[in-house]
């Protein structure tokens, strides 16, 4: 009953509105949220749902996490932002990961996910970035990837081409994404863009929630 009454809690990051009957209790949709963007497998989630009377197939867990819509939202807090482009696998289908962090909180600004890596996919990146936060004053730091350091020498952005230092807070996240991309491709057989990309801004979401 005390595990019940635990799992009853609110989740605050994750917004419900979504949920138009009552089928499934809202604490057990937010956990099974929860659940997932920590790195359980979705039919992980559905087994774990099932100790506390649950019964939901691991499809309608996908849908939880799709239509909770979860999109990072903070704030630049000081003058430098960490910025990168890697590609990853998904199900032996190449993507390329945009990502933009705050180095002083850690935080996910924004993440894109793109099916090549070129100059004008890096400006769509960087105008998303623009429209979502104020960049005016702010100095991009970057490593030697490919098209990021040109783009923003040929846009008159300010940029610094570092290895380390600030640069840490995006390559810790990075490292983890890459990591966590491996349960994420074992709940489909095939990946598209757009349920990807989804999954990632909402992994972003509780990223960004243990961070304060």
């Amino acid at each position: 009953m005390a595990e019940i009454e635990r799992l009853s809690e609110g989740i605050a990051w994750i917004d419900l509105s979504f949920v138009e009957r009552d089928r499934t209790p809202r604490w057990a949709i937010e956990e099974g949220i929860r659940c997932h963007l920590t790195g359980m497998s979705l039919r992980e989630v559905s087994k774990f749902l099932e100790q506390y009377g649950i019964k939901r197939s691991h499809v309608a867990i996908h849908n939880w996490v799709h239509k909770a819509d979860l999109q990072p939202i903070s704030t630049v807090s000081e003058d430098q932002l960490a910025v990168d482009e890697k590609m990853i696998r998904l199900h032996g289908q190449k993507f390329w990961l945009y990502g933009a962090v705050d180095p002083q909180t850690n935080e996910i600004l924004h993440v894109s996910l793109y099916p090549t890596a070129n100059k004008q996919t890096t400006r769509w990146f960087l105008t998303e970035l623009h429209r979502r936060y104020q960049l005016d004053n702010v100095e991009f730091l970057v490593d030697d990837a490919d098209y990021l350091g040109s783009v923003l020498a040929e846009d008159g952005y300010r940029f610094q081409v570092i290895q380390h230092g600030n640069r840490n807070a995006i390559e810790r996240v990075f490292w983890e994404i890459e990591r966590r991309t491996s349960s994420f491709a074992n709940s489909f057989s095939n990946v598209a863009l757009e349920t990807a990309q989804n999954w990632l801004e909402a992994v972003a979401v509780y990223h960004n929630s243990r961070q304060t």
